[in-house]
């Protein structure tokens, strides 16, 4: 295994051994709080453009399994680890990280201290960073310190499907998925219940003229809702429907709805990223598995009609938000839970119902 760097715009460089694909890359730092899902956590179009540190010190124990896969190919731009399994269980074939990331040209850093970076993170807010198998990564840390924001970018364009897939489900509603980076196991759950039509994420507004559609859902999906590229597509046809159709949306969705109603949201210091964040709702507490670098401002929502029904536990963020008039939801957290706790998947049932009700 060769040298590898971890290299953060606050000047930490810390050295390890790489592991996966030997290339330089670039990208936000930030953490998963997880102690398995690692391979969900990797093909989750959610991290596209991110390094994701990992804070449990083990990680490929139970090497890789493709039917666990969110996406088709890795998604994270690299990966940092603090011990990274060599001789993974044999029940899914054995396959180890290092092979998985090589087939997908996507670097890792093992033996490094991912705990006291992710502490670093946790003070200072998340990081401009990079991994180099380079000899020399102090020659590196200008080019990380002045890499553009990750804001800047439409990380939702490099993910959303391109083209309209058609599901079927006969005898179902029939519902319209915005894809902004869709999982698969979100994917899967409204296959279950619905006839699906997954569309891209700059899908026009006369596209719901033309179909027979019962109702829509807003997806997951990576960047900043507030980015130019998503105010003047995604929010704009959402906007034109919003009153149309039961409408259900799922973390980033969550930010898209509160948007198109008027609200607004803002970055987050570190983000959700694990499988144990716990909310309350109703009176109820439950955990649930969170992927969100970005909230919605429960401030921004008056006069919207929602209400911000779904809290964190922990440090009071937006989870969730209900119009009072419309049937129209979304939680911030992921109740599919790949990996994580099934507390919440109830509320694809619910969405089901409000498009039963609504026709």
């Amino acid at each position: 295994m060769a040298r590898c760097f971890l290299i953060l715009e606050n000047g930490t460089i810390a050295e390890g051994t790489g592991f996966g694909f030997e290339k330089t890359i670039f990208g936000e730092v930030v953490f998963n709080t997880g102690m398995s899902g690692y391979q969900e956590s990797l093909t989750d179009p959610s991290y596209k453009g991110q390094i994701l540190v990992m804070s449990h010190p083990l990680i490929g124990d139970y090497g890789i399994n493709l039917r666990y896969s969110e996406s088709d190919s890795v998604q994270v731009a690299g990966y940092a680890v603090r011990e990274a399994c060599k001789d993974p269980s044999k029940m899914y074939g054995g396959k180890s990280l290092d092979e998985y990331l090589k087939e997908n040209k996507v670097p890792g850093i093992s033996e490094i201290d991912t705990r006291s970076i992710i502490l670093d993170i946790r003070s200072s807010g998340v990081l401009k960073g990079a991994i180099t198998f380079d000899d020399d990564p102090e020659k590196l840390l200008d080019e990380v310190c002045k890499m553009p924001a990750y804001a800047s970018k439409n990380w939702v364009g490099e993910v959303s499907t391109k083209e309209v897939v058609r599901y079927e489900n006969k005898g179902a509603k029939k519902v319209a998925v915005i894809d902004c980076g869709v999982k698969n196991s979100i994917l899967s759950e409204l296959k279950k219940r619905f006839e699906v039509i997954m569309v891209p994420y700059n899908v026009d507004k006369s596209f719901f003229r033309n179909e027979d559609i019962d109702g829509v859902f807003l997806s997951n999906g990576p960047g900043d809702p507030a980015h130019p590229a998503i105010q003047e597509s995604t929010i704009q046809t959402v906007k034109a429907i919003k009153e149309d159709y039961p409408i259900m949306g799922i973390c980033y969705g969550t930010q898209l709805l509160a948007r198109a109603f008027g609200g607004t949201t803002y970055k987050m210091k570190f983000g959700h990223r694990g499988s144990n964040q716990p909310i309350k709702h109703n009176g109820k507490v439950y955990i649930t598995s969170q992927n969100h670098g970005y909230a919605v401002d429960e401030e921004s929502l008056e006069g919207t009609g929602f209400v911000a029904d779904h809290i964190n536990v922990n440090d009071g963020t937006v989870e969730g938000i209900t119009h009072k008039e419309l049937p129209v939801f979304a939680v911030q957290y992921h109740p599919e839970a790949a990996a994580g706790p099934h507390d919440t998947m109830f509320l694809f049932d619910e969405f089901k119902k409000k498009l039963e009700e609504s026709r």
